[in-house]
């Protein structure tokens, strides 16, 4: 029993031991912590510190240990609960030999006076952080770095505790020396400024200037551009090696001027706005707004150092630049197409100095291919033609002269058949007292007629009327529209004037102009219209119009076949004038509906008539005989020739001058038909119905036995001739005839008097009577030529 007593007791011993122990070590512990300010819930505590910010160099190192430079303020960020209770004496820092020192001991034997704690300021809401400012001193010149540790303590009388983790640890460095002068850095960094403003307005001067730009202004620049094109071209024709050169320099200098001014300030952050704001506005507005307005002149003035960039940069622009070249090819150069070019002299109107008229005949040549014959040509319908079977008489040569135009197509039977072109200038030697048929003229001159497609382009056209065939064409196209095979139709007409209006973008008005526009067919205001009635002859004049050929074969038939109109008793020169006198040649339409109607009668038997007829075309009946025989004759058979020997009964029988009259009469005959030979005038007059008619003048008398009788002086005819189709014939009356004898006689005694009255009876004498003339016989002596003439063709 002794034995388990006594081994009980040293065991509740150990125990007691034990807890003595823990009563002795829990109040030394929470001594402790009181001591660091956390074990008393009523005081502030300080959990933590961060580096916020400084005026110079900071930060924190790899190690995680705040460190900043001498001589700077220096924000620190403490954590905590109840911060804004406490004040600056509380905080201060101790002074390290080396990080691993930290550990061996928490107290602050010596507080350091590098380092001075201001007051604790912007202590947030739930008093949780505030930001503690500390300033540094400047350290001892042998001494480059020092360590320094937090202290705090918890009262004003209290011990100081260090901390012992590395957030309480805190680096201050020496402040790095600057290797330049101040004067030298702050000149180096104005000149990086300006470097980075030629750089800027450089890349955006030189890379504007396109080499095409470039060869234009050494054309057609003035002296100064021509000189500074030249300096740049050559560079500037290798585009990507000077990209390269002035993009490099930029980057060089710009990230130069930020080190410098981050190397000046001390502040990385003032550094990098003051580098911002100094590029943006020295090195990027300013130059480049200047640069894209005198580009040329500034970057001739900077070739040098251009040059000695493109230089400098060598090693790594020009391999890079060739590597642009191989990717993407050479640098495409501004060219302008049609489109645009119209357009920026549309945009540019305001700024250069072309004229309105300049500016639309440029435009109308850009337009000039994008533009075909049908947009510009005069329709079909407005145009000014003439038919192929028209006679050049003045009123046909009239209305061609009143038209303005020098150039006339021709057609046939429809206007779309185009067949010639008449020239005014052809019309150069025709007389419209001729009556030339407009045939005539087309074939001895024989233009030919230029026919092109409706889509022909203006410039085509154009080079078709400058090689000279002809400067009007005929537009057509083919019509495959409805069932049928397809034909050429034709649209209208368009002249080289069409196309020149086209390129100037304006009308081409001339003095014969009726139209503004032939396509709008606006009139010409104010204008005068030319009148040609003064060469023009009076109506009566100009009823019926031959052929001048037809005229010339009358003219010679009447003289060698008609024995009343031979040289011997009408000079050739009157019996011309005589023919071309008025209501001399006639026309006769022929009415099919009433063949018999009164007008178609040229003689009816036993009706006095006193006039000759010539049939010059289409055919008549003859009707003649006790028989009442019938045959038909055609051109250039003739009748009545007795109506013009038969004389009318006057008084007197011999010659005499009736008084106030006949010096007069020969007055004007000699003054119409001299001596010497002259042309023919239209306007000679033969015809004197009040004149009395000299007894010399009609030697030949009509006798009983003739084809015809003389009742009263008068012939009247045995016969009828009827029209049996349109009739062109030449009629002669007595009065006309007897004039043209006395006309003639008057031409042979140049030494006629004017004011006597003797005539020239040699000639009267030594004219031979005419024969008389049976017509009866010479009718029938015609049928019975024309039976015998047929009688051979049919036994054939």
């Amino acid at each position: 029993m002794a034995a388990a007593g006594v081994g009980g007791r040293p065991g509740g011993g150990r125990v007691r031991g034990r807890l003595l122990q823990v009563a002795l070590v829990l109040p030394l512990l929470l001594w402790a912590q009181g001591a660091r300010g956390q074990g008393d819930p009523q005081r502030s505590v300080i959990l933590g510190m961060r580096l916020a910010s400084c005026n110079k160099s900071c930060g924190i190192n790899p190690d995680g240990i705040i460190f900043v430079s001498e001589g700077s303020t220096v924000n620190l960020r403490l954590y905590g609960h109840r911060l804004g209770s406490i004040s600056s004496n509380l905080i201060s820092f101790t002074e390290l030999d080396n990080s691993e020192a930290l550990h061996n001991s928490t107290d602050c034997p010596e507080l350091t006076k590098d380092l001075v704690v201001h007051q604790l300021v912007n202590v947030s809401r739930g008093n949780t952080s505030g930001m503690l400012v500390v300033l540094t001193k400047f350290l001892r010149r042998s001494e480059n770095m020092k360590l320094y540790a937090l202290c705090t303590r918890a009262g004003v009388d209290g011990p100081w505790q260090r901390w012992t983790d590395k957030d309480s640890l805190l680096f201050m460095a020496e402040e790095a020396g600057r290797f330049l002068p101040l004067w030298l850095h702050i000149l180096l960094i104005l000149v990086l400024l300006v470097l980075s403003g030629i750089f800027s307005g450089l890349n955006l001067g030189l890379m504007a200037l396109d080499p095409m730009e470039l060869r234009i202004v050494q054309n057609c620049g003035t002296e100064k551009e021509r000189r500074y094109a030249r300096k740049i071209e050559p560079i500037r024709r290798k585009g990507n090696y000077l990209l390269c050169s002035l993009l490099l320099g930029n980057v060089l200098v710009n990230t130069s001027l930020t080190i410098l001014l981050d190397n000046l300030i001390g502040s990385g952050l003032m550094a990098v706005a003051s580098s911002t704001i100094g590029i943006v506005i020295f090195g990027e507005i300013l130059p480049q707004a200047l640069c894209s307005r005198h580009g040329l002149a500034v970057g001739a003035n900077t070739i040098i150092l251009t040059k000695f960039f493109m230089l400098l940069t060598f090693p790594l622009s020009f391999p890079i630049s060739k590597l642009l070249d191989f990717f993407l090819g050479q640098e495409i150069r501004t060219v302008y197409n049609r489109e645009k070019l119209m357009e920026m002299l549309k945009v540019t109107e305001p700024y250069n100095d072309l004229v309105k008229e300049e500016l639309n005949m440029i435009q109308g040549a850009l337009e000039l291919r994008t533009k075909t014959v049908e947009d510009i040509m005069t329709q079909l319908h407005d145009c000014f033609m003439i038919r192929s079977d028209a006679i050049l008489d003045f009123n046909t040569m009239s209305e061609i002269m009143e038209s303005g135009y020098t150039r006339i197509p021709v057609f046939e039977d429809e206007q779309s058949n185009i067949v010639d072109i008449l020239y005014v200038k052809d019309l150069a030697f025709v007389d419209p007292d001729d009556c030339t048929p407009l045939k005539t003229i087309t074939r001895f001159y024989n233009h030919p007629v230029h026919f092109v497609f409706h889509d022909t382009k203006l410039d085509a056209m154009l080079e078709e009327f400058k090689k000279g065939k002809s400067h009007l064409a005929i537009v057509q196209k083919v019509n495959n529209e409805g069932e049928g095979d397809p034909f050429y139709e034709v649209l209208g007409l368009v002249t080289l004037e069409d196309v020149i209006e086209e390129i100037i973008k304006s009308e081409i008005l001339d003095e014969s102009d009726m139209y503004t526009d032939n396509r709008s067919r606006k009139r010409v205001s104010e204008k005068n219209k030319r009148d040609f009635s003064a060469f023009k002859d009076t109506d009566s004049e100009l009823k019926v119009k031959i052929s001048p050929q037809l005229l010339l074969a009358a003219h010679r038939f009447l003289s060698t076949e008609v024995s009343q109109f031979s040289p011997s008793l009408i000079s050739e020169k009157i019996l011309l004038r005589l023919l071309k006198y008025p209501d001399v040649i006639q026309e006769l339409k022929f009415d099919e509906h009433n063949k018999y109607c009164v007008r178609h009668y040229l003689y009816t038997r036993n009706k006095p008539a006193d006039y000759f007829v010539l049939i010059l075309q289409g055919k008549v009946e003859v009707e003649a005989g006790k028989e009442n025989m019938k045959f038909e004759t055609g051109a250039f058979s003739y009748y009545g020739t007795m109506a013009l020997s038969l004389s009318p009964l006057v008084p007197s029988t011999q010659v005499g001058c009736p008084p106030g009259k006949r010096n007069s009469l020969l007055s004007w005959l000699s003054d119409r038909s001299p001596s010497h030979p002259t042309p023919l005038s239209r306007s000679a007059s033969l015809s004197y119905p009040d004149r009395t008619d000299l007894s010399s003048a009609a030697p030949l008398a009509g006798s009983s036995n003739q084809f015809g009788s003389s009742v009263l002086g008068q012939y009247v005819s045995d016969f009828s001739v009827r029209a049996l189709m349109d009739l062109q014939y030449l009629k002669v009356t007595r009065q006309q005839y007897q004039n043209g004898l006395l006309a003639s006689r008057m031409e042979n005694c140049p030494q006629f008097p004017l004011d006597g009255c003797t005539i020239c009876t040699e000639n009267l004498v030594e004219k031979p009577e005419l024969p008389v003339v049976d017509e009866t016989t010479i009718l029938l002596n015609e049928r019975n030529a024309m039976l015998h003439k047929a009688s051979p063709e049919s036994a054939i």
